[in-house]
């Protein structure tokens, strides 16, 4: 055979067999050879597995022997631990590697010398039985951690993992450090030197083990604290698909399958606590949420005429709910400018449900929610609902630019919104530009570098685009080169067709989790009628706001004017007919008044004249507010905010009107969240002070061991 090079028999389907030297043999099953090099990867060596025994990738685990050693089974975990067994194996032509199924009992079967069968043999046979038995869920468990490099997704995942690990290996730790860059644990055994680290890798973010010292000396024993182990939630996670089959599942019976499955012991009050969790998510299904809704997609039609409420069903029982009110609908179609963002986000409050909206930017610049839609995943099909509903529901046909990250939603618009325009959202853009510098970038040039690509995608000119482009190559020609391959046509001022009035991304998550901030989780319901109050109240508050004012342009958008016109008084105006202008200032920009058009281009991005119009209005005498986009006019923004969102009186309707009554007035006890409470509580009654008198001339406010008065 060539170096590093061997030719492995694949077996599997049989069983392993304990012989009377302690060795083990592998009987049954069916062989496969294949080569394998120091240079395949594991995922290779899985692929070529999956096909030749038409397995799932993630369904089995791959062993084999070390060399003068039949005791031990050694698991390859990664690639490390497959370039050892060729190392290993590197004096051999051959070796076995054993595919064994994840899911298959682990039970090795004893044989028995030819003298007859002893009673040790059968009590260790026992032995397994019962362990087999303990480990039917919790048998891939103890391969949950598998050394330093292994990498997951987020924090909670390597917590979860750690989690299960323990279980299955049977012992207690604490975290010495835990928050969202870092967590470290140790056994809680005094002296056990078993202890573990992980943090992010800065090269591609995500969450790797760094240390593990992967040594016990306790035994390795579950105490009575093991019930620590078993959090309420985790336990709810475990008994939920059995307690929806079984409805009568007791909590003793819970404590006793826990104590067989997982070998943990747990008093009456946990698989109690347990329990109860499981069936209140079980209770806030989608069967319960749709009872809600389809009550309140009639009362928002009723209370608030021409608004759309619309409740979808699937086959599985899932929902989507999209809701847009009349007000809101109106103002973005008389009042706000051609310009929608689309967003999913989780909700902090409550993270079973998915939230997708289209927002607008109103004449000030903040957001003004339009439609929105409660579901429980981003799916594409979902995305493609919302939109269908969204072009449904507008009055006016006009063409909007669509502002969303690549992910989410912008590749179902050009199949619902034909003939509008498409945009990539800058905070996404930025956030993919971060993950591709590594960690030898210092924090100063990370953030040199960002500035750059900002311009890039602030740049209203080619020249200026190339320009930034340039400077980002300078640094690295690999980031400059990624930056080009994101398509500029749909981030940069420079190429893209629409019109964005320099907004590139929105601020809706921030916003809608600023709305429904709870101390409790709240319902489906309970979240679209907070979102309805928050939206009625902001409907009011600017409508009142605006009613002040007196200037023609909104007050941001004369700001900006005022501080436009410093900087035209300097410029020289040269007239070439009534209506084309050439303006010089640093360099030399052509207006065309007809057509509102300079060649710097901000006057077209913006919707306000820059400063070389503004310098020629100024030499024409004309009126600027003629000039200006009429979104910006503070009547259209009044517009945008003329009509009122409604009440809805009795929210909870006939149907769930007692669980969201007692949701509502009796939230469940959760975990007090972290931080300083934001107010002081109030004070529980009014104290009265009593005035102090002295004894000895009878006066007030002192006594008398202060007292100066002459007796």
């Amino acid at each position: 055979m060539a170096r590093g090079k061997i030719l492995a028999i694949c077996q599997s389907g049989g069983e392993f067999i304990t012989n009377s030297d302690g060795s083990m043999s592998y009987s049954g099953g069916e062989a496969h050879a294949i080569d394998i090099n120091c240079e395949m990867s594991l995922s290779d060596l899985r692929s070529e597995i999956s096909a030749m025994f038409n397995f799932n990738a993630d369904t089995f685990s791959i062993k084999y022997f070390l060399p003068r050693n039949k005791r031990t089974l050694i698991t390859i975990s990664n690639d490390k631990d497959l370039q050892r067994m060729v190392d290993f194996h590197a004096d051999s032509d051959t070796t076995d590697i054993f595919v064994t199924k994840k899911v298959e009992s682990r039970i090795i079967r004893s044989v028995v010398a030819d003298s007859g069968t002893s009673t040790d043999a059968n009590t260790a046979s026992v032995a397994t039985l019962e362990e087999a038995k303990r480990q039917k869920l919790c048998i891939n468990w103890d391969s949950m951690i598998t050394g330093v490099g292994q990498v997951f997704s987020s924090p909670k995942a390597f917590r979860d993992a750690l989690h299960k690990y323990a279980i299955a290996n049977s012992f207690m730790y604490r975290f010495i450090k835990n928050d969202g860059s870092r967590v470290t644990a140790e056994c809680t055994v005094e002296d056990c030197p078993w202890r573990i680290h992980a943090s992010r890798s800065s090269a591609k973010q995500k969450f790797m083990i760094k240390k593990m010292n992967d040594i016990h000396t306790c035994g390795k024993e579950l105490s009575k604290e093991s019930r620590r182990l078993a959090s309420q939630r985790w336990v709810a996670s475990i008994i939920k698909d059995k307690l929806r089959d079984t409805p009568n599942y007791r909590p003793k019976d819970i404590a006793k399958d826990l104590q067989q499955e997982y070998g943990l012991s747990l008093n009456y009050s946990q698989a109690w606590r347990g329990k109860f969790i499981a069936k209140k998510e079980l209770h806030n299904s989608h069967e319960e949420a749709f009872s809600q809704l389809s009550w309140f997609c009639e009362r928002i039609i009723e209370t608030n005429p021409g608004s759309v409420a619309t409740l979808h069903t699937s086959d599985d029982s899932k929902f989507c709910f999209f809701v847009t009110f009349h007000a809101s609908l109106y103002g973005f179609e008389h009042g706000c400018r051609p310009l929608l963002f689309l967003d999913g986000l989780s909700l902090k409050a409550n993270k079973q449900w998915k939230l997708l909206a289209a927002t607008a930017v109103d004449g000030q610049n903040d957001i003004y929610p339009v439609a929105f839609c409660v579901l429980d995943s981003e799916a594409s099909e979902n995305w493609h609902w919302f939109l269908v509903q969204l072009k449904s529901a507008f009055t006016l046909s006009r063409a909007i630019t669509f502002v969303s990250s690549s992910q989410n939603g912008l590749e179902e618009l050009p199949e619902v919104f034909e003939d509008s325009f498409h945009g990539y959202s800058e905070q996404q853009l930025i956030e993919n530009f971060k993950k591709e510098m590594d960690e030898s970038w210092t924090q100063e040039l990370k953030n040199k570098m960002v500035g750059h690509l900002k311009r890039a995608i602030c740049a209203c000119k080619v020249d200026e685009f190339n320009e930034s482009i340039e400077n980002l190559r300078i640094q690295s020609k690999e980031l400059a080169e990624w930056v080009l391959g994101m398509e500029p046509e749909f981030w940069s001022d420079a190429f893209f067709k629409g019109l964005r009035y320099g907004h590139y991304s929105s601020g809706a998550a921030e916003i809608f989790n600023d709305w429904v901030s709870t101390r409790y989780e709240p319902s489906v319901l309970q979240i679209v009628d907070i979102l309805r109050c928050k939206l009625m109240e902001m409907m009011y508050s600017r409508r009142e706001s605006s009613n002040t004012w007196t200037e023609v342009l909104v007050p941001s958008a004369n700001q900006k004017v005022q501080e436009e016109m410093i900087k035209a008084r300097s410029l020289s105006v040269a007239c070439s007919s009534d209506s084309v202008f050439e303006v010089s200032d640093e360099s030399t920009n052509v207006i065309n008044i007809e057509t509102r058009e300079c060649t710097c281009r901000r006057w077209q991005v913006t919707g306000l004249p820059c400063m070389h119009a503004l310098a020629v209005l100024e030499r024409m005498n004309g009126c600027i507010y003629d000039y200006c986009s009429k979104y910006l006019m503070t009547e259209c923004y009044q517009q945008a905010y003329s009509l009122s969102i409604n009440p809805i009186p009795d929210v909870g309707g006939p149907v769930c009107a007692d669980s969201f009554h007692a949701a509502t007035t009796c939230p469940p006890r959760t975990r007090r969240l972290a931080g300083r409470p934001k107010e002081k509580p109030a004070e529980p009654r009014i104290i009265i002070k009593r005035a102090v008198r002295c004894s000895r001339c009878q006066g007030l406010g002192h006594n008398k061991q202060t007292c100066k008065a002459q007796i």
